[in-house]
């Protein structure tokens, strides 16, 4: 009974990662504390999948950071302000690596393909030295060993390593990063050698690159890397992974013909063409991964589908060469379902985090094997039935409202410069007017307040109370600050996708069904199980209280339908695209709400806009189309005096400016200030953008306060490539993490360079 499973989350049941990382970045508690935690962990989630019956149990996928930066610093790939003198690396020198310290800052982070996990990017060039300095798969292999469990250690493949990282500052930017090639491959070798002599039959690379597009020189270094690693692998079992798409027919060749390789991991969830490229062509004697339970959702499986597909590939690939799989590792699904006490009993039903997986995974193969265990399955089919008549999940009226969209373009009637026009007459900002993102300082008393009404210990008269005095000292500090556009500071917000999610019907939420999202970082993304519709108003009470608080414009703050879509656990019985449209009528009955009640300016966050798109770019134009035409949805209906903002973070737009255009929004704010203005230079680049904009002028990431000089440089930079009556003046992101004592002296210094500006403009006219 094979099964096997390809990584699983580290945080714990409970987050107990986290709060030993936290404690210990905080000086509270040792090194030897921490690793206490972390070697609990890891032996836990081994007992469990050996007990559970998996045969290939993974090691080395547990990680105190990130398993690229594990992989650099097996490598000794330590960038040199780091200061690091050789030998073993330590917690100091990695975590330093991970989050920065006092005097240096940390390596990039970005998003881990199309995930919403975030890795640490290698920084490499011709110079770096490299030396095998963290020896932590072998030590991870002898640990479970000792616990009577043999398991395959598991490593980001040499070639996808260096096509996932940089050139490091410094270094030509077209430097070929697979040259380095044959100074990493020595140092897998020896790893291997390692891990033989302490006994491992299979050893599993992780090469996800492989479902990227990639060229002919690419696909070559696999080839070659594999054959450098081939007589160092002898006598052991190599498997190759590929997760999160379907491996085009190139790659495919490539990888099914690597030398010195047993087997492959195919995700058959997110990528069913590669079923046809298994039947017509699979090589003989080769084992087969089949990744057929999702590792991205928190769906059941549908055990029956899933063993009809298995049984289909026995016939090709025969019965004792196929496996059992999931589909990527587990880390990007939450732990257990064990911890959901407030989840009602027909939804759990529905649902699998990473623990029910493995016992999914493990049901299959038994069932493979002719040992299927009856009772598992009928109740699995029950609830499959359950989810698909249950009239919980189904809204005729919102699926006919999701339908007639089809025909419609949903743009405003007028042109964007004409709503410029129309819109400076009503609200009269002068040049570079000033606003900022959104939240304000989320204080530890705020926190309690919101916590304590949650819990039912105050009234609900007492929240509101509490709430408005908070609204009430944000709006006040904006005026003394002079900000034209006020915000109401999102006092009463959790999370700005929880907030509108739990007002919305369709959504269920998780107590502990927390995701990794970087380091120590969670995320608990909600459950949409539904078709999604808005019972009654969500945040006009609030926004027309704030507006009643001052006579400047006010803006209403929503969530837009693409970043709510991209941040939660989306149903999987109807397209991504259809939800989406559901979710954007939802957000335009709120936008109409909000214009009636008196708030003019109104901005629609999709923060995540850039999160959803695919990882081939023959499949970017399909989802930018829907994913901008629901951003337009919300907001058709308004007047051309109604000012719509939106919001989006970490630039990276240049490739996709055309469909940002194609949002008409009146105003976009956009992270800029920590990508080093690589935004700017697509509108030096001469790409004509005639709606109002904001690049960011400061990073609130970083507890940092800019001065005046540095914004009005900042500023300054912007008017050179951008017209003076379109640019506004506004920080990166929302200020909700930052505290009151950076945030005042920042806005005050943000206010005062675009008056300075302003009084130069004027004079020099």
């Amino acid at each position: 009974m094979a099964s096997h499973i390809v990584g699983y989350p580290r945080m714990g049941p409970k987050r107990e990662l986290k709060f030993a990382l936290e404690s210990f970045w905080d000086g509270k508690s040792t090194a030897e504390d921490l690793q206490k935690v972390a070697a609990d962990l890891r032996s836990s989630i081994w007992k469990q999948m050996s007990d559970a019956g998996i045969k290939y149990i993974p090691s080395n996928t547990f990680s105190y950071y990130d398993q690229v930066l594990d992989t650099t610093a097996m490598l000794g790939a330590v960038p040199s302000r780091y200061n690091w003198n050789g030998g073993e690396i330590g917690f100091d020198t990695y975590f330093s690596m991970a989050r920065g310290n006092a005097s240096v800052p940390a390596m990039e982070m970005t998003k881990w393909f199309d995930t919403n996990y975030h890795f640490i990017v290698p920084e490499l060039g011709p110079d770096v030295k490299f030396t095998y300095a963290s020896h932590k798969a072998v030590t991870e292999y002898k640990e479970a060993k000792a616990l009577g469990v043999d398991t395959v250690p598991v490593f980001v493949g040499p070639v996808s390593y260096l096509l996932l990282s940089k050139p490091a500052k410094g270094v030509e930017k077209t430097f070929d990063l697979l040259s380095l090639l044959d100074k990493i491959l020595p140092i897998y070798k020896e790893v291997i050698a390692e891990l033989k002599e302490a006994g491992a039959t299979w050893i599993q690379f992780d090469e996800a690159t492989l479902v990227k597009d990639l060229e002919a020189y690419q696909l070559e270094a696999f080839t070659k890397a594999y054959s450098v690693l081939e007589s160092a692998c002898s006598g052991l079992n190599v498997l190759v992974a590929t997760y999160f798409a379907d491996v085009p027919a190139e790659a495919y060749k490539t990888l099914t013909s690597l030398p010195g390789v047993t087997g492959y991991t195919f995700d058959l969830v997110r990528g069913e063409k590669t079923l046809g490229l298994i039947k017509s062509s699979f090589p003989s004697g080769k084992y087969l991964f089949a990744g057929v339970v999702d590792g991205r959702n928190i769906w059941a499986n549908d055990l029956a589908g899933s063993l009809a597909v298995l049984e289909s590939l026995e016939a090709v690939v025969g019965k004792d060469k196929l496996v059992v799989s999931t589909s990527c590792s587990l880390l990007h699904t939450a732990v257990d379902l064990v911890n959901e006490t407030k989840l009602d009993d027909e939804i759990k039903s529905w649902l699998a985090f990473a623990a029910q997986k493995v016992v999914e995974v493990n049901g299959l193969a038994k069932a493979l094997a002719g040992q299927k265990d009856e009772a598992y399955f009928a109740a699995n089919a029950a609830a499959q039935a359950s989810r698909k008549s249950s009239p919980r999940v189904t809204n005729e009226a919102v699926q006919k409202a999701a339908a007639a969209l089809r025909g419609s373009d949903h743009r405003r009637a007028t042109n964007v410069s004409a709503r410029l026009d129309a819109q400076q007459k009503k609200l009269n900002l002068p040049i570079l007017p000033t606003t900022t993102i959104g939240s304000f300082p989320q204080t530890i008393e705020l926190r309690r307040v919101r916590r304590e009404y949650k819990a039912k210990k105050i009234s609900e008269e007492e929240y509101v109370k509490a709430i408005k005095e908070e609204i009430y000292k944000v709006v006040q500090l904006q005026e003394e600050l002079d900000i034209d556009v006020l915000v109401h500071g999102e006092p009463e917000r959790n999370d700005m996708v929880e907030y509108f999610g739990e007002q919305l019907s369709g959504f269920a939420f998780t107590a502990n069904g927390w995701v990794q999202s970087y380091g120590s970082r969670c995320v608990k993304p909600p459950i949409i199980y539904g078709d999604v519709s808005r019972p009654k108003a969500m945040t006009v009470f609030w926004s027309s209280m704030a507006q009643e608080m001052t006579k400047r414009p006010m803006k209403g703050m929503l969530t837009g339908p693409v970043t709510i879509l991209n941040w939660s656990f989306v149903r999987n019985d109807q397209p991504r695209f259809e939800t989406c449209y559901q979710i954007a009528l939802a957000i335009k009955d709120e936008v109409e709400d909000l214009e009636k009640a008196g708030i003019t300016v109104i901005q629609i966050d999709e923060a995540a806009l850039r999160e959803g798109l695919p990882l081939r770019k023959a499949e970017h134009a399909f989802y930018l189309d829907w994913a901008v035409h629901s951003f337009r949805i919300t907001n058709v209906g308004v007047a051309d005096t109604t000012q719509i903002h939106t919001h989006m973070c970490y630039s990276n737009f240049n490739d996709i400016i055309h469909s940002i255009i194609n949002m008409d929004a009146d105003v976009i704010t956009i992270e800029n200030s920590r990508s080093d203005e690589k935004l700017l230079s697509v509108f030096r680049e001469g790409v004509k953008y005639g709606a109002g904009i904001g690049p960011g002028v400061y990073d609130i990431h970083s507890p940092r306060i800019p001065s005046m000089e540095e914004i009005h440089d900042r500023i300054n930079k912007m008017l050179a490539v951008l017209e003076t009556n379109i640019l506004w003046v506004n920080p990166d992101c929302g200020l909700k993490t930052r505290k009151y004592a950076e945030v005042k002296p920042a806005l005050l210094n943000m206010v005062a360079a675009a008056k300075k500006l302003r009084a130069e403009l004027a004079s020099a006219k």
